[in-house]
């Protein structure tokens, strides 16, 4: 049954943590992993194919949905050419439309970008997938040191997470603001053990790319935020791109928004340091340098032949928030085998933000899809599941398939 439409009324700025931060924070950082893999839910109100006429409607009617997002932008590339759909607005203040070049946060697609510089920097031989926590970093906990980058990479560390701590729970919901240190971040949870012995199961961890980031830093001496630059952002043209500390967005910015009705939207998108997430989920970008990544990444063109090979050696795992279809986990990338077909990309979610790149494996095809409020299993299921079906119609629209 279609959900009742419902404007978005006029949004609310803070600058202060509020109550219903708390919320927000624990459905962004303390949200339980779904694990395995995931199929598609059953197709509802957003199953009308996947024409670029219904793509449209679907995203108009989830703009209206109770709990949705002001705004959502979607960019599908075939080729050199460049489709963009979008809803709703970049700012319920003025009304501005959403544009390509309007900067978000991209939340734990950020930890795809991780995957780049680790893969390249193994195709150089700085680091091997094999190579342990012990020796790069350590003064990590002995209890970690067997952990090797590729367990690290595809979540079967076991590592603790950092980021449902309480400790750092508390400290960021007292200052939202605060800067931490982010390559301190794992001292939250030095004093734990692995959850589980390293490569034994799936579990999607914050922690994970952390670690990856600072082994990077280890074996390069080098610091992260360089690496990005000169591995990624710069042989790709990412201009638009960056790996900020604090909560400060750049000019022009799609806002992001808790939309918790009967409340009216509040905008969130500076209420957070970036600090807190760093590479697991600081990055700030914009649709268009998203889709540059996204068709070289899952094309493997920072990378050899060979290191793409193990990246896709895909073993049971999703995404969070899932992705399309049935999710798979490979080495700082997922495989998302809908109805349409096969792309690889990643998702994310961050108070503000839900955010899916995917690309089919040859890089030709692309889509990036952002929407302006925080979507996941713990703090929205239903529109989650509504989500998922949309993005399913997505990959169907970007394929040219349009089966039911």
């Amino acid at each position: 049954m279609p959900l009742t439409p419902l404007s978005h009324p006029r949004t609310r700025t803070r600058t202060r943590p509020h109550s219903r931060l708390r919320p927000a924070l624990v459905a962004l950082l303390g949200a339980a992993c779904l694990g395995g893999l995931l199929t598609a839910p059953a197709a509802g109100a957003a199953s009308d194919g996947g024409s670029e006429g219904a793509l449209q409607r679907q995203l108009e009617e989830l703009v209206r949905t109770p709990g949705g997002p002001p705004g959502v932008i979607v960019v599908l590339q075939r080729g050199d050419k460049t489709q963009v759909v979008r809803a709703g607005v970049a700012d319920l203040e003025t009304g501005r439309p959403i544009e390509t070049t309007d900067h978000m946060r991209i939340a734990s697609t950020a930890k795809a970008f991780t995957g780049a510089v680790a893969l390249r920097l193994v195709q150089q031989g700085a680091l091997r997938l094999d190579s342990t926590i012990g020796r790069t970093l350590p003064r990590l906990p002995r209890a970690w040191h067997a952990v090797t980058l590729r367990q690290l990479l595809n979540h079967t560390s076991g590592l603790p997470d950092y980021s449902e701590d309480p400790e750092f729970l508390e400290l960021l919901l007292a200052d939202p603001r605060r800067t931490f240190d982010p390559r301190r971040l794992l001292d939250f949870v030095a004093d734990e053990p692995l959850h589980f012995p390293p490569g034994s199961r799936y579990q999607y961890s914050n922690s994970d790319n952390i670690a990856v980031a600072l082994m990077a830093e280890a074996a390069t001496h080098r610091p992260y935020e360089e690496l990005l630059s000169r591995i990624v952002y710069r042989p790709l043209g990412l201009h638009d791109t960056s790996l900020p500390l604090g909560y400060e967005m750049p000019e022009p910015y799609m806002h992001g928004y808790a939309v918790e009705p009967p409340e009216p939207p509040e905008d969130v998108s500076e209420v957070l340091s970036a600090s807190g997430v760093w590479a697991s989920g600081g990055i700030v970008s914009t649709p268009r340098d998203m889709t540059r990544f996204i068709r070289a990444y899952a094309a493997g063109e920072l990378t050899s032949k060979e290191v793409l090979r193990a990246q896709r050696r895909w073993i049971e795992g999703a995404s969070e928030p899932a992705g399309p279809g049935r999710n798979t986990a490979g080495l700082g990338i997922f495989r998302y085998s809908t109805r349409c077909g096969v792309v690889l990309g990643h998702t994310g979610n961050f108070p503000g933000y839900t955010q899916l790149i995917a690309a089919t494996p040859d890089g030709r095809k692309s889509l990036t899809f952002s929407l302006t409020t925080q979507v996941n299993r713990t703090n929205k299921p239903e529109l989650l599941d509504r989500l998922r079906t949309i993005e399913e119609n997505t990959v169907c629209t970007l394929l040219g398939r349009h089966k039911r």
